[in-house]
């Protein structure tokens, strides 16, 4: 069974830096890529950060600048450093693994951790 583990989320203050980390494993299956999103009460999920196997790497825009992805796809693990936090980066960041099966590309979520940024 695939497992996608998300951590390191809690309280931080407006300016602050955190440091996420997501891990998976179960699979038998190539990993593609690793994905962080992110979902505030009331709005939408949004894309945080994404990592690929090559190491590329994107973001969304409201992140730019103040987060970066990093680790190792191969190794199944990636981290989110997130500095210069603002009280709109508050909501639970989730992590998801895109694996190459052979039916084609299937997506294991986490259950997310939460990140609140408040003084």
């Amino acid at each position: 069974q695939v497992q996608v583990v998300e951590s390191g989320g809690g309280l931080v203050q407006p300016g602050g830096s955190l440091r996420l980390s997501c891990a998976t494993s179960g699979s038998r299956f190539s990993l593609w890529a690793m994905v962080w999103y992110r979902q505030a009460p009331g709005k939408q999920r949004e894309l945080v950060a994404i990592r690929t196997i090559a190491g590329t790497t994107n973001y969304g825009d409201s992140v730019k600048g103040r987060f970066t992805i990093s680790g190792d796809v191969a190794k199944n693990t990636v981290y989110l450093q997130m500095n210069s936090l603002k009280p709109d980066d508050s909501a639970v960041y989730y992590c998801y693994a895109d694996y190459s099966e052979p039916g084609g590309a299937v997506v294991y979520w986490g259950e997310g951790t939460l990140v609140t940024v408040s003084s």
